[in-house]
């Protein structure tokens, strides 16, 4: 089974890029998307059930801006709109999919960088994610957790650690939150597998940045320990257009 997150800025503009190419060549198991700027009436035509998924959708209120998607190919018991929290959930920025072996979280997590508030809030909905899937990781099943978490781990994960110490993203408040994960028995699958390598999943449009490779890592897939043998490759399709990030995935058995 192949999955695939990408934040993709904006579902209408990718679409003009390749997106169903690309998607045609990929052919995921499961696709998932952050950052989808759509809202229930404005769903592109193309994006269809001839494609072979079933879609599912959660949308922000406020128009084009944020929303996530999943493409899933098998049927999926349950696909949950959101952790049940109005404040998170009024964004559009997490699906839950009961797939039975696994349960799949598609999360948006909010940039920080726009003051104060924005960055409690980011700090939030970590709490809020790492507190629903302690729940559900205490009923045992497996979580895999996929998407945009707006933050860079460690320093292997961005270009210029130093010069971003204080720029939400890489503030040692927000990588705290991260870490929380990791010690509840988390575990980032693109790291546990390469753990030297310096890869990244986001560049600057404003800057040129992606031209010089000069980029961030906050693009995820965790998984809880107990599951980390199932995975059997993680991977960065750096070399994929569209978006101001790429596509990731994981490769289970």
């Amino acid at each position: 089974m192949r999955i695939i997150s990408w934040n993709v800025n904006g579902l209408r503009a990718v679409l003009k890029k390749g997106f169903l190419e690309w998607l045609g060549r990929e052919a995921p198991d499961i696709l998932c998307l952050q950052e989808t700027k759509l809202q229930a009436d404005n769903i592109p035509a193309e994006l269809d059930s001839s494609l072979g998924y079933k879609a599912f959708w959660s949308h922000a209120e406020k128009k084009g801006y944020s929303g996530v998607a999943m493409f899933i190919k098998a049927e999926a018991p349950e696909v949950r709109d959101g952790f049940g929290l109005p404040k998170f959930d009024s964004e559009g920025r997490t699906l839950v999919a009961d797939l039975g072996r696994f349960v799949l979280i598609n999360g948006y997590f909010p940039n920080g960088g726009m003051g104060p508030e924005r960055l409690k809030y980011k700090l939030e909905y970590y709490s809020a994610m790492l507190e629903f899937v302690s729940k559900l990781r205490a009923d045992g099943r497996n979580v895999i957790i996929t998407g945009d978490f707006n933050t860079a781990h460690n320093e292997i994960d961005l270009s210029n650690p130093e010069a971003n110490r204080n720029h939400s993203g890489f503030m040692d408040i927000e990588r705290r939150s991260f870490d929380m994960f990791i010690s509840s028995g988390l575990a980032d699958t693109f790291r546990e597998a390469y753990p030297e390598k310096k890869a990244w999943t986001w560049w600057d449009y404003r800057t040129g940045a992606r031209a010089r490779d000069v980029g961030w890592r906050i693009d995820y897939f965790l998984v809880n320990r107990e599951f980390l043998p199932e995975v059997k490759d993680s991977f960065i399709q750096s070399d994929v257009l569209g978006s101001d990030h790429c596509p990731i995935g994981i490769c289970l058995d």
